[in-house]
């Protein structure tokens, strides 16, 4: 889970590529660097271990400078971070490469190199490629040939973009199975990991495909399939407006993301006549045949499918499965008839995911959907129904409004699901007002946030955390208690709170808080036995608690009073709070809340 950003023009580019870098850090921070070719045809290289910041100072006090270069911030996979597995990587100082993704095959290549005479200085799979094609263009081919005749021999997925000193303007990349996208100037060409680096340059757009390469220089771009057959990919215009990377008045981008989630829902749900056509051409013909959904996604998207569930087999009656894409992708399975696959994913191009629509055998799934929050990405592009969430630009690392947005989107494919497996229209009119609410209710739960402050101070000292939710609440458990773990790294986990009796009660004294998602529902008394159940261990209890629930504070609970809210919302308005609690509790521990360690935002590699 790599950034890569590189630039071939008439003007200078290392500022273009610092930008493109600081946009697209939320791929990785472990190190940054960037590779230009001078006006004198020679290769110049600034590579530093951390974040791009680094980078941007070494710039400022000895500038690496030119028309035509690459520059990629990492995330490692192999070799730990440090300034010598930092990219780009360079080969007999005429060659230097940046990657995303993972060769497979590496070791058995390292050892014909070194056989070969060749160097290595890190332990990345990455520097075999940047020698490989050293060698393949010490043979005389050029650079664009050069590169073919290397992905030939990768097993794996890869972003690759290079720059060939002996060929100053040219700059040339290749992809299969990480994205990467062309962005088209006027006398300039641009490429990324992401359009989002490139949207400060430009609003046009090539979307690559799977093993296509593009050759680049100022006055031509030419783009080729994995078969060396050239070919035209459509230039595409963004037209929506450049989105703010800036954080405004927030110290950090997730509390910016958290308190954007009012207009973010808003903008998802709309105000659509029809909800099938949200949902792209063809979607009420499929939804007609739809008898089962298959959901498949990670991390976050995947809870956001865990509650997808309950609505769709509690409101509008179609039999459901969530899976974690990574073991979905692998097992043998069966179907019911008429099944919908649904794969989840913020950034479109999670790569479990994308393997698991791209390995599904035909006719196993009447057709696919994705729920996605970025438009011409690979799931988007490769899925028969589109549903794209209005979430915007999400640069913290712990997914928040593209969680919201989603369930948002699930709520939305519930009432088209539901009105034609007989769901009352009573009921149908209930969560469209809901919906219509939404905003509101969350502008209300943002209006705890000082209490939830204040809450938060009890746990700065703790080392573990559980939390407890009973049916749909919890999946939002797990929500909440995989956002305390990923930014404060506090070791969090979380139950059906009626599973604490069959094992984690073990676990509970007064120096491991039990947080306990309740809200005023059908399962509300069950919740509360359990509760006692941790009352009578010596726990210390956080219950976030509709105001009408009947909880108070006494000793050993704690109670913050949520906003009365209609039952299907419940899920989005405790989430909301939840984000919250582990926001403040990472600030006080002082830890780095948008780029946690070891983590990054688009997970593309397996």
């Amino acid at each position: 889970m790599c950034g890569i950003v590189a630039a071939t023009a008439r003007r200078e580019v290392s500022e273009i590529l610092l930008e493109g870098l600081r946009r697209l850090e939320y791929r990785g921070y472990d190190s940054a660097g960037m590779a230009l070719v001078d006006n004198d045809g020679n290769l110049q290289l600034n590579k530093q271990l951390g974040q791009v910041s680094r980078l941007e100072s070494a710039q400022a006090m000895q500038p690496v400078l030119g028309c035509v270069g690459i520059a990629h911030t990492r995330w490692a996979t192999h070799g730990e971070p440090s300034a010598a597995n930092a990219h780009p990587h360079v080969s007999g100082n005429r060659v230097a490469l940046v990657h995303n993704g993972i060769i497979e095959n590496h070791e058995a290549m390292r050892q014909e190199l070194v056989n070969a005479g060749y160097e290595f200085l890190s332990m990345t799979d990455s520097e075999v490629v940047a020698h490989l094609l050293h060698q393949t263009l010490e043979q005389g081919v050029d650079l664009p040939a050069a590169m073919s005749a290397v992905v030939k021999r990768l097993e794996g997925a890869y972003a690759l973009a290079a720059v060939d000193a002996n060929n100053p303007e040219q700059l040339v990349a290749a992809r299969q199975g990480s994205p990467l996208v062309v962005g088209v100037g006027i006398g300039e060409y641009f490429l990324a990991s992401d359009q989002l680096a490139l949207r400060q340059v430009t609003d046009r757009f090539i979307y690559l495909e799977e093993g296509d390469l593009v050759a680049a220089t100022p006055g031509r771009v030419q783009v080729f399939t994995a078969q060396d057959e050239p070919v035209e990919r459509r230039v595409e215009r963004i037209s929506a407006a450049v989105e703010s990377t800036d954080l405004g008045d927030f110290e950090h981008f997730m509390l910016k993301e958290i308190y954007e989630q009012p207009r973010a829902l808003a903008a998802t749900y709309g105000s659509p006549a029809d909800f099938d056509s949200r949902f792209g051409q063809g979607a009420a013909a499929i939804f007609d045949e739809v008898q089962a959904v298959q959901i498949v996604a990670c991390g976050t998207s995947y809870h956001s499918g865990m509650v997808a569930r309950y609505w769709l087999e509690e409101l509008a009656g179609v039999p459901c499965q969530v899976e974690i894409a990574s073991e979905f992708r692998y097992r043998r399975r069966v179907q019911h008839p008429g099944t919908l696959l649904i794969t989840v994913s913020q950034s479109g191009e999670t790569a479990d995911t994308l393997a698991a629509l791209r390995n599904v055998p035909e006719g196993e799934f009447i057709a696919s959907l994705v729920v996605a929050n970025v438009d011409n990405s690979s799931l988007v592009r490769e899925s028969d129904l589109v549903f794209l969430t209005r979430a915007g630009a999400e640069i913290g690392v712990a997914s928040t409004k593209a969680f919201t947005t989603q369930l948002v989107a699930f709520l939305m494919l519930t009432l088209s699901l539901g009105r034609r497996r007989g769901m009352m229209i009573e009921r149908q009119s209930a969560l469209r007002q809901a919906l219509q609410q939404l905003p509101a209710l969350v502008e209300q739960t943002l209006g705890l946030d000082a209490a939830i402050e204040k809450l938060s101070e009890a746990f700065i000292l703790k080392h573990h955390a559980l939390f407890l939710g009973r049916g749909i609440q919890y999946p939002v458990a797990l929500e909440g208690a995989l956002k305390l773990k990923e930014i404060s790294y506090i070791h969090a986990e979380a139950y059906p709170a009626g599973e604490l009796k069959h094992g984690p009660l073990a676990l509970v004294d007064a120096d491991m808080p039990v947080v306990a998602v309740a809200p005023n529902d059908e399962l509300l008394e069950k919740l509360k036995s359990n509760l006692e159940e941790v009352r009578s261990r010596g726990g210390e209890l956080y219950v976030f608690a509709d105001e009408e629930a009947g909880f108070t504070d006494e000793p050993r609970v704690h109670v913050l009073p949520m906003p009365s809210c209609p039952e299907p919302l419940m899920p989005i308005i405790y989430t909301v709070a939840l984000q919250l609690l582990a926001y403040h509790v990472a600030v006080q521990k002082g830890t780095d809340i948008d780029k946690p360690r070891n983590l990054a935002k688009s997970v593309t590699v397996e």
